[in-house]
């Protein structure tokens, strides 16, 4: 393999390593599919599925009921009374078979289903962030200027002085060395904090601390400390591995780059330690929250029970649900997706599968009608409105932490695309390898990124929430809106040029 890579000239090696991390994934669990492929094979004994021009698999939430009627009383049911299509098209709703088993208010963010397992908080009382060994080989004068630390908060904390290490052969402390807090992806420091022989704070154990502006660093929170040498020489500075971290019981985490939480150019300078700093946990609230963690527990299972019985009653009613075997969170909106594409394979017979969401307006007469007029299929086709050089979020909802580039590949908007078969085969069948990542939609575009498909950009496919004329899609209605939207469709051909007409 070494000497294969070395063989590469630079422009296809990147491509090669590029490759070589989409597929870096264990197996998912085995999905779970409705109705089964026995069913099928029932109808057509001689393995032989019914065969549909389009599948349509709609992602939806478990709780979103009242968007999966909406669309039942509005484009599905225009569908299914459609003389034509209704024997062309089948569609499918898309449910992770597992609600979390942690409640909202006890996770590390609403996104996942990672319990925030803070146990003992350490409240009203001074916390140093990190601890140090006793033997004087741990630190090092290295020759590196800057060196930073990477951190989450996952409950409000307030940093109330910052440090940095003293050489013990030094008379006094002779260096002049810069402290910043930064706030993930942004450029001006939240504060700054000099140490130079004249102001050098006050000396705590192995360090020289001095105070800084004090301001709650909320939950989720996520930032970097740098420590920067103006001297000619570097800073005094530790491996991480070298140091423990006082977490307060939880509430603080430590984010690496060696560990895969971090990528590398992420970075600011050299991971490690040149210091530290002393923080504070906000916590009479925290000790409610954990006191009445065992009842909410027990509610939110109850709660989980009603739900899976309300799921299983509104399939056997409707019978246009697939349950995949996925914990139903965001963070597993992908696998869902990898999931579902198996199911088509190993179920159907199709020629082309559109992917939307639940609260998205779709015109599927409109799309038939395109695919006409422009010819689009054929194989290794993908049609949508793609979103080119997106930059790679590294917080909030969009967080991506484990893939390297600073841009996405091109990636199709989420409110609806179509796919030729051979793309899910293929999808399906390294469903198993393929790496996930923060959302379905930059995931697609990754996965493509292997294979290269034919794109068809088409703007008719909405990114955004917003009404054109000839729209195949649009994005992000409530129940109420969608309703709306397809009662002016009904009554002017068009809802774009109806909401025109009423002004």
């Amino acid at each position: 393999m070494r000497n294969w890579l070395v063989l590469l000239c630079p422009c296809v090696l990147g491509a090669a390593l590029h490759l070589w991390h989409l597929w870096l994934r264990s197996p998912p669990a085995p999905h779970n599919t409705e109705p089964s492929a026995a069913d099928q094979s029932a109808l057509f004994p001689q393995g032989k599925f019914r065969h549909y021009d389009v599948v349509v698999g709609v992602l939806s939430a478990r709780n979103n009921h009242e968007l999966r009627n909406v669309i039942r009383n509005t484009w599905l049911k225009d569908l299914l009374q459609h003389p034509t299509l209704s024997q062309r098209v089948l569609v499918k709703f898309i449910i992770g078979a597992r609600g979390c088993d942690v409640p909202v208010e006890d996770r590390e963010d609403p996104y996942s289903c990672r319990l925030l397992n803070i146990t003992s908080p350490v409240l009203n009382q001074e916390i140093e962030a990190f601890s140090f060994p006793e033997d004087a080989s741990s630190s090092r004068l290295s020759e590196d200027r800057v060196v930073s630390v990477s951190f989450r908060v996952l409950y409000p904390i307030v940093i109330t002085s910052v440090g940095v290490f003293y050489d013990a052969s030094d008379i006094g402390f002779q260096r002049n060395i810069t402290v910043k807090l930064y706030q993930t992806e942004q450029e001006e420091a939240l504060f700054v904090a000099r140490f130079s022989p004249p102001s050098c704070g006050t000396q705590v154990n192995k360090l020289w601390y001095k105070p800084v502006e004090q301001f709650i660093l909320p939950e989720s929170f996520e930032g970097t400390i740098v420590w920067e040498s103006q001297d000619l020489h570097g800073l005094v500075s530790r491996n991480l591995h070298r140091v423990t971290v006082n977490d307060g019981g939880g509430v603080l985490r430590v984010l690496t780059a060696g560990e895969g939480a971090l990528p590398h150019e992420f970075m600011e300078g050299v991971e490690g330690v040149a210091g530290g700093f002393i923080y504070t946990v906000q916590g009479d609230a925290l000790l409610r929250s954990l006191y009445s963690r065992p009842q909410r527990l027990v509610d939110h299972i109850r709660d989980l029970q009603v739900e899976d019985a309300l799921l299983q009653k509104e399939s056997s009613i409707y019978d246009d649900i697939v349950f995949v075997d996925v914990v139903d969170t965001y963070r597993n909106v992908p696998a869902k997706l990898l999931n579902f594409y198996r199911w088509t394979v190993e179920s159907t017979s199709f020629s082309l599968l559109l992917k939307t969401d639940d609260d998205c307006y779709i015109d599927l007469e409109a799309v038939f009608n395109r695919i006409a007029q422009k010819n689009l299929d054929g194989p290794n086709f993908w049609w949508g409105n793609f979103r080119l050089n997106w930059a790679v979020d590294r917080t909030g909802k969009w967080q991506e932490l484990e893939y390297p580039s600073p841009a996405y590949p091109a990636f199709a908007c989420g409110s609806g695309y179509v796919i030729s078969k051979d793309i899910v085969d293929w999808l399906a069948g390294n469903s198993g390898r393929l790496k996930t990542y923060q959302g379905e939609d930059v995931s697609m575009g990754i996965w493509m990124a292997a294979i290269g498909p034919k794109r068809h950009q088409d703007s008719l496919w909405l990114c955004e929430k917003t009404c054109e004329t000839g729209m195949l899609s649009s994005p992000q209605y409530s129940p109420e809106e969608l309703s709306k939207l397809w009662g002016l469709k009904e009554l002017c051909g068009d809802p774009c040029q109806c909401e025109a007409k009423a002004r």
